[in-house]
């Protein structure tokens, strides 16, 4: 990227810590935050709230290209003027947005967005899972985050406390397959971007290795 433009993307599956990580990150490098997933997850929210099937195809195109999506400074994410902060992390939009996340059209307004997001801000942390290869190849830093699916599962079920651990770990199943399979944009590392297991590694220490590989001169005399 350009000196101008300094941009941090992660990728990785759900429950790798790539939100956890991406924060800490950000604020460690003085960079703003994008949860490119709350992005996917707004969309789903919209459509689901317009009472659009999810596998109709042009309508929830529509609704990606009209819909507005603000982050608030406290992390409330805000869809077309609605706080969706909740709603957006609920079993009825994460049944669906796995379908809506494959839609071409759906990709395509948000790439969009995103690279927007970024180059008015400087750059900025963006996590997700097409960042390091769609959204930004070019990333000053790019990183794949995983973990055994056993953690990522207990972490995500500490997250959604209306579902048992026995549902998560499915669900989670089911999108792992459906993310690594899809026709557009799958889940996939990055070329050049670097692997880190968070299963044993604490936030410190994965943020501490990311700034390490950003700015591997910190701290040398």
């Amino acid at each position: 990227m350009s000196d101008e433009l300094v941009v941090v993307a992660i990728d990785g599956p759900a429950g790798s810590g790539k939100s956890t990580v991406g924060r800490r990150l950000a604020s460690s490098l003085g960079l703003d935050y994008l949860d490119t997933g709350a992005m996917y997850r707004s969309v789903t929210f919209a459509v689901l709230a317009h009472g659009i099937d999810p596998e109709d195809e042009d309508k929830v195109a529509e609704v990606a290209r009209r819909m507005t999506i603000e982050f608030g400074p406290s992390g409330a994410v805000i869809v077309d003027g609605v706080d969706a902060t909740t709603e957006i992390r609920g079993p009825e939009v994460s049944r669906s947005v796995s379908v809506v996340a494959s839609n071409a059209a759906v990709r395509s307004e948000l790439v969009s967005r995103q690279r927007e997001w970024a180059t008015r801000r400087g750059g900025g942390v963006l996590e997700g899972r097409d960042i390091g290869t769609v959204v930004f190849p070019d990333a000053d830093l790019k990183v794949y985050l995983t973990a055994d699916p056993a953690i990522r599962a207990g972490r995500r079920a500490r997250e959604v406390t209306d579902l048992a651990y026995d549902e998560v770990a499915a669900d989670l199943a089911r999108r792992d397959a459906i993310d690594s399979q899809r026709q557009h944009d799958p889940l996939r590392k990055a070329d050049g971007a670097i692997i880190v297991d968070t299963s044993a590694l604490s936030i410190d220490d994965v943020v501490d290795l990311l700034i390490k590989q950003l700015r591997p001169d910190d701290g040398e005399h």
